[in-house]
């Protein structure tokens, strides 16, 4: 019981989309080797990768490759996805930069994804967002599943309660793994079970808060 202290956040679906700089870079990893033997990537099955771990979209993608030539793949698209959204950036939610303000007058924020190192980091660069998160995790940084990464995050800033955003079952999964309320955003690319809540834009986030700000 007590106060919600903090919100863990979710990156693709819930904070941004950053589709066709990933698209455009891995692409771009394809036409270097056709050793690998596939095709173009299309947004249709990147898509359908959004959310998984990293290891599990490498063996999805190079299916005629090792498992090493697999990781090899997946951290050549990675390091040069990195550098063009730290650049570039992706595309924002609407309202989102004033939202965090609004949140983090009451709440330290956190990201926790299933990506690869430095795609966080690349987010907040590009869009100078470094003023409203009080820490990230992701799953290249220690090979964790999101839901363990949440308690992590969790012990590691001392916070008791929090709520998880995310667009997609595995969010919510995470969720119940860190025994955390799931806040299910419906704008984003996937679907939800049975979210605690649901916001249809992430500005609703804002009042949302207000309403369960007590477990």
């Amino acid at each position: 019981m007590g106060k919600i202290e903090a919100i863990l956040f979710d990156l693709d679906g819930t904070l941004w989309d950053s589709a066709d700089g990933v698209l455009k870079t891995w692409n771009m990893v394809i036409e270097k080797h056709p050793e690998c033997k596939r095709g173009q990537l299309t947004q249709e099955e990147l898509g359908s990768y959004f959310g998984l771990p990293m290891k599990e979209i490498a063996a999805r993608m190079f299916t005629v490759c090792t498992a090493d030539e697999q990781q090899q793949l997946m951290e050549e698209c990675c390091e040069l996805e990195n550098n063009y959204l730290s650049e570039h950036g992706g595309i924002l939610f609407p309202k989102l930069e004033e939202t965090l303000a609004e949140l983090k007058k009451d709440y330290k924020l956190f990201v926790v994804s299933n990506c690869q190192s430095g795609y966080i980091e690349a987010f907040i660069k590009a869009h100078k967002l470094e003023a409203y998160f009080d820490d990230t995790q992701c799953w290249g940084d220690n090979m964790v599943p999101k839901g363990e990464n949440n308690k992590f995050i969790m012990e590691r800033n001392k916070i008791q309660n929090a709520v998880y955003v995310g667009d997609t079952a595995g969010d919510e999964e995470s969720a119940r793994v860190a025994g955390i309320p799931f806040v299910f955003a419906a704008y984003g690319f996937g679907e939800a079970v049975e979210p605690d809540y649901r916001i249809d834009a992430f500005e609703e986030l804002a009042i949302l808060m207000k309403n369960i700000s007590v477990l």
